[in-house]
């Protein structure tokens, strides 16, 4: 079950949010008490209430707002289970002076911003032993290991224990609460009213997640990145999954590269996780992580897409097909059906993971290939790999070639202002092709088509890789109407989240 946090300051807006939360269909919510700036009237507060409460009133230095006397916070939970309050949360140090009353039922919690501690279990006990009946550890996770220990402890637990690592490294926590034995996870009403680090929405937990479904049998895959804020991978999996009517889950993943070996060893032990997309900035440092790798990603020395069978991990790059399906398409689109990549200039801007997999593509197909990036060192050993030429990022202006790709983030959300190839130097007769797909329409695009040049939209390739990255975690072919739907929607300009009175308040794939 997934209990929504509702922090406000005003109790019309407390009650207003609860309404609306009932209605998208939340079944237990957290009401944040030590967030109203007035006297509490919990008469308004759980009058009529349209689902169960959990009543916190957190001091500071536990991560709440709380500023009054610890006298006064301590008779504001004790009212709250006088009025009838489902649930209250204690810390572990008041728990005691507080007495079980009625049918409330005595969260006991203890919190840590700063790290995991050590003794887990020791604290786990020491809560239970305050007459809890849910146990409450939320600590800050400093490394994918806090993680795992994280939810090891919850898979253990005799009592009921809501185990959460906050941050981004502990994302995993609260997805998988349920399903390691969680009476319930929190999440909350949207991005822009997080009460703890590492929060979730209810829509992403409710809807593209589904986490309240999610069991022992149902698969996992997930994108793994540093950052990964930015994925669109989970919305177009997860709603093919849905379409395909498949018990999996594709979740983002915030793994750094010192945790990057520790992660894969937990998966390849992990018989749920089924697959992985990988992206910057793994791509190249996990191949040495794995058992086996297609001859194609093994030649470019990057991979995107791992699959985990039987404790094996298997690397593919479905980027280089994808890539080179759009360049083809381009290609006949531009200059007719019969001409090839042989003997005609490319330009390739970046040297990173995606680079290498279209600088590969285009000299297996003959093309003269110059690499222009940022870091002299990485444009020169790709050069040396793929037969071609490096030249420093300034002179990338300096030739006129038949075909121009970006494989930088130069011009992503939400450096939206920015290209990485200058309006003026242009040419009608050239393919731009930016393989950033959010937006869809980058500014090195929009030039493009200003001037009259030939543009691919990095959202061709990311649905084909995407599309082929389907069939090996799956078997099927990807359903990619849905897929597109999908990303369109994410990336509308209308898509976005309206507070309750907030104004108010201070073809893609072949068979």
């Amino acid at each position: 079950m997934i209990c929504v946090s509702i922090g406000r300051t005003r109790h019309k807006h407390i009650i207003a949010e609860h309404a609306r939360l009932a209605e998208l269909g939340a079944k237990l919510v957290e009401l944040r008490v030590d967030y109203i700036g007035r006297s509490i009237d919990f008469g308004r507060l759980l009058k009529d209430r349209p689902t169960p409460v959990v009543v916190t009133c957190r001091r500071k230095e536990d991560g709440g707002r709380w500023a009054k006397s610890e006298d006064e916070r301590q008779k504001i939970l004790r009212t709250a289970i006088v009025s009838g309050a489902e649930y209250v949360d204690l810390e572990e140090d008041i728990a005691a002076s507080i007495p079980r009353y009625g049918k409330t039922k005595r969260i006991v919690s203890l919190h840590d911003f700063e790290k995991t501690p050590a003794d887990l279990e020791d604290i786990a006990a020491r809560l239970a032993s305050k007459d809890a009946d849910i146990v409450k550890i939320a600590t800050m996770a400093n490394s994918f290991a806090d993680t795992i220990r994280m939810l090891r402890l919850v898979e253990k637990a005799k009592v009921p224990t809501i185990g959460i690592c906050m941050g981004e490294a502990g994302v995993l926590t609260r997805i998988l609460a349920c399903r390691y034995g969680s009476p319930f996870t929190f999440a909350t009403t949207s991005a822009n009213r997080k009460v703890a680090p590492g929060q979730l929405t209810f829509e992403q937990m409710k809807h593209l997640y589904r986490v309240e479904e999610i069991t022992e049998k149902t698969k996992l895959y997930a994108v793994i990145a540093d950052p990964v804020g930015h994925s669109l991978s989970p919305l177009i999996h997860n709603a093919a999954f849905e379409h395909d009517r498949l018990p999996y889950r594709y979740l983002a993943l915030n793994i750094p590269k010192d945790d990057l070996a520790i992660f894969m060893q937990w998966c390849k032990q992990n018989e749920s996780f089924g697959g992985l997309s990988v992206t910057i900035p793994h791509k190249e440092a996990i191949v040495k992580l794995l058992h086996q790798v297609e001859a194609a990603a093994s030649s470019i020395g990057a991979v995107n897409t791992v699959i985990f069978d039987r404790g094996e991990a298997l690397g593919y790059n479905t980027d280089y097909r994808a890539a080179m399906d759009c360049v083809e398409q381009a290609m006949e689109k531009r200059w007719g059906p019969d001409e090839k990549l042989q003997g005609r200039s490319a330009l390739l801007l970046g040297a990173g993971g995606v680079s290498r997999a279209i600088a590969h593509g285009l000299r297996q197909r003959g093309a003269l290939v110059t690499i222009a990036s940022r870091s002299v060192e990485r444009s020169e050993a790709l050069a040396k790999d793929v037969g071609g030429r490096a030249i420093p990022w300034e002179r990338r202006y300096e030739s006129r070639p038949g075909l121009i790709i970006n494989g930088t983030p130069i011009g992503m959300h939400p450096n939206i202002d920015e290209s990485p190839y200058d309006r003026k130097y242009l040419d009608e007769r050239t393919i731009i092709f930016d393989t950033v797909y959010n937006p869809e329409q980058t500014l090195l695009l929009k030039n493009a088509r200003e001037v009259g040049c030939t543009a691919v939209s990095g959202v061709a390739m990311f649905l084909r890789q995407a599309g082929y990255q389907y069939k090996l975690f799956t078997g099927n072919n990807p359903p990619v109407d849905a897929m597109r739907k999908a990303l369109k929607k994410a990336t509308s300009p209308i898509n976005y989240e309206v507070d309750v009175d907030d104004e108010n308040e201070d073809d893609l794939l072949d068979d």
